[in-house]
């Protein structure tokens, strides 16, 4: 790449969940799910060590998923999918019997 080429945009995947809630566990199986079905979708994923019951998960500054509105954690392809649809790409296609 050179000089005058714009650096390509990196996508930040953050999941910040609450130590004293042991919400930790939940975290790591997230991260990891997502980045062994889609390991194109951030290009860093990093989780935030929190208090006071979070589970959120961000993409690019965006919330995806907060725990306290939604009432529960997400299942991995509901987060993916959100994701897909900030970034503007079409959801992935149903898989066939």
């Amino acid at each position: 790449m050179s000089a005058d080429e714009p650096t390509p945009a990196r996508h930040r995947l953050e999941i910040e969940f609450c130590q004293a809630c042991k919400f930790g566990g939940r975290a790591f199986f997230l991260a990891r799910e997502l980045f062994d079905q889609r390991p194109d979708l951030a290009d860093e994923i990093v989780l935030i060590p929190s208090s006071g019951g979070a589970f959120t998960i961000r993409f690019d500054g965006s919330v995806v998923w907060d725990y306290k509105e939604q009432g529960g954690f997400p299942e991995p392809k509901q987060v993916r999918e959100a994701i897909l649809l900030l970034r503007g790409e079409p959801p992935t296609p149903p898989r066939h019997a």
